[in-house]
């Protein structure tokens, strides 16, 4: 049987800092990747794509209905 996880269900400031800094320099970024590596739970992580990819430190790989995939920022142009 799979143990329950505790995540958060909001940020407090040190795990704020760390996803502002650590997460824009992930290689692939999705809301389970966040959930899991920052132990919060699956809306908080959307919320924290959504700020991320406004404030243009990720962009968009791949959108479905179901999951989205994300990746750092670089400075390619299309």
């Amino acid at each position: 049987m799979k143990e329950k996880v505790n995540n958060q269900v909001l940020f407090d400031q040190s795990n704020y800092d760390k996803m502002k800094s650590e997460v824009p320099k992930y290689k692939m970024i999705t809301p389970s990747i966040l959930a899991d590596r920052l132990r919060i739970n699956g809306s908080l992580a959307r919320a924290a794509i959504k700020e991320l990819l406004n404030d243009g430190a990720i962009r968009i790989v791949a959108k479905h209905s179901k999951q989205e995939i994300y990746t750092r920022a670089t400075n390619t142009e299309a």
